[in-house]
This record gives C-alpha cells, sequence and structure tokens, in this order.
C-alpha cells in the first residue's frame, strides 16, 4: 500500500470556508471541489509547506497558521489503494482578503457554508478531511480536572509532576515507555521505563501515559501535571482532538478509567528538549532489550 502525507487547510471568512475547482484533467471527474492542499518539500516544516502552497496558489500572504488536527485514512479513489496522512490547519481570512488563482490547477473558487460542501463534488480526500474535523467534539475526554485546557499547570501545594514519554524505532518495531516524576520543587521522586515489543509511537505515548498515571495512583498522589512532547495525545486528552485510530481506543478507554482515581490532573505539551529524562528512560529499554535481541 502507497501513504502520501500532505499538509491541508481549512480556510475560514466570515463563517464560511474555501473550496477550489480543479481543472479538469486527463481522468474523468477530476473537476472537482478540494481544500487547498500540497505536498512538503524536502527541508520543510508542516507550517512553512501550508503557508507557501496558500500563496502559491491563491496569493496571499498567511499571518497566522492554526493546526487543526493530523487525521489518517485509507481511500480507494480512482480503484488506487492509498493511505494518507494530512496536517490540517485552520486560516482565518480578513474580510478585505482578495484570493487569486495563481496557477492553471484551478479554474474557480467557492466561498461556501460548511453544510453546503458536500453538495459541491468534493474529492474524497477533503471530504475524509472535513467530515473528520467535523466530528472531532464528540470524543470522550476526561472530565474531572481543576485546569482546563490552555490554562496550565496546577499549582496547589501536594501537586507533582510526571513527564511520560514513548517511542519506536522503526514505527513500527521495538518499542518503549518512559516516565519522570518530581515533587512541586522539582526534586526527583522516580523514574523508570518499560519495553512494550514490536508497537508504533503513537501507542508508546499512550502506554507512557498510562505508566504515568498508573505510578501516580502507586505513589498515593492525587493531584498531578502530565507533561508530554506528543502534541497529537495532549490535545486528545484535553479534548480538542478525537481519537479516531482504532489501536489507541482501547488504551484511551483504560486511561480516562485510571483518571478517575485522582482528584485533579492537566495534561501541557512540552517541547522535546524538556522531557529528556522520560526519553532517556525509553531509550534505555530499548537499547537493552534490542542488544539482547529479545524482540
Amino acid at each position: 500500500m502507497k501513504q502520501r502525507i500532505r499538509v491541508t487547510a481549512i480556510c475560514e471568512r466570515g463563517g464560511k470556508i474555501l473550496l477550489l475547482k480543479r481543472a479538469a484533467g486527463r481522468v474523468e471527474g477530476m473537476n472537482n471541489y478540494e481544500l487547498p492542499t500540497g505536498k512538503i518539500i524536502f527541508g520543510e516544516q508542516p507550517d512553512e509547506a501550508m503557508a507557501r502552497i496558500i500563496y502559491e496558489n491563491l496569493a496571499v500572504q498567511t499571518q497566522e497558521l492554526l493546526l487543526e488536527d493530523v487525521v489518517t485514512f485509507t481511500n480507494l479513489e480512482y480503484s488506487s489503494e492509498m493511505a494518507n496522512l494530512f496536517i490540517v490547519y485552520r486560516v482565518i481570512f480578513d474580510e478585505n482578503v482578495e484570493v487569486k488563482l495563481t496557477n492553471e490547477r484551478h479554474v474557480a473558487y467557492n466561498w461556501c457554508e460548511l453544510s453546503e460542501a458536500t453538495d459541491l463534488a468534493l474529492d474524497e480526500a477533503s471530504g475524509m478531511v472535513l467530515q473528520i474535523t467535523q466530528n472531532k467534539q464528540n470524543a470522550p475526554v476526561a472530565i474531572r480536572r481543576t485546569a482546563e485546557p490552555g490554562e496550565g499547570n496546577l499549582t496547589a501545594s501536594g501537586v507533582v509532576t510526571i513527564y511520560t514519554d514513548g517511542g519506536s524505532r522503526g514505527n513500527p518495531g521495538p518499542s518503549g515507555l518512559g516516565y519522570y516524576i518530581v515533587d512541586q520543587d522539582g526534586k526527583e521522586i522516580k523514574r523508570g521505563g518499560e519495553f512494550l515489543g514490536m508497537s508504533n509511537s503513537r501507542l508508546a505515548e499512550y502506554y507512557g501515559l498510562k505508566e504515568g498515571i498508573e505510578q501516580a495512583i502507586e505513589l498515593g498522589y492525587k493531584k498531578v501535571n502530565f507533561k508530554s512532547d506528543c502534541l497529537m495525545m495532549v490535545n486528545q486528552m484535553n479534548g480538542i482532538y478525537q481519537v479516531k485510530n482504532k489501536d489507541l481506543m482501547q488504551v484511551h478507554t483504560d486511561i480516562l478509567k485510571l483518571l478517575e482515581k485522582l482528584d485533579s490532573f492537566s495534561f501541557t505539551h512540552v517541547p522535546r528538549s524538556m522531557n529528556e529524562e522520560a526519553d532517556a528512560e525509553v531509550n534505555k529499554v530499548i537499547d537493552l532489550y534490542t542488544q539482547r535481541g529479545e524482540y
């Protein structure tokens, strides 16, 4: 199965989204509407690629790109099976911004209500992106917290911070989890890791969080700041993104049940440079088992 990675934008103006009509090609039916979408050039960051694509297609310099979601799906468009990973951005256009089509790929554009998009013969990939992102608010979330998403860490006395991490070499490949626990003064309480066998990185990240919660319960802590460098997982735990991958659903459900045993908690994204201790535990256990050939 082939895989493609794309960046795509949900451009909004006055409550409407922008769809571009593709020029008719050699394949019948290719004159569908689509979201502004394109490839990431080698060396680009996804947000740089998205800004470039918007400018190349619409002659608009974007001031702010908001990461909306990262979605995966498989489609059978034109009988060619394809695995897709789309990095989705939301772009808010000012009412005074003028859109200009700048290449031969598109022949028209349309600002429309989201409910009207299904009447415009969307291409399959853009349709899937809109469907998945529209449904994200229905996800189950961890509801018992004293800090709302984006409000930062808990600060009351007796609060501990648990850094968690997970990784896979090969993705899928030999995988492990790690955690690092400190008190409110930053003093180390405990650290550790566990080998997970053959897995993928996103599942390893979730098992790292699950182990961090289990450690908090075992040690008797009731107020916990959880920190991770996995933005996707943090956003999913805060209810910003929906858990859509089947391999994550069970461990996500298990985590929600474990969180019921805590009084208060928060989930915060940190750069990888601030998660080095937990990351070191991941690499330690993977190194140990791979050197032994025990996987």
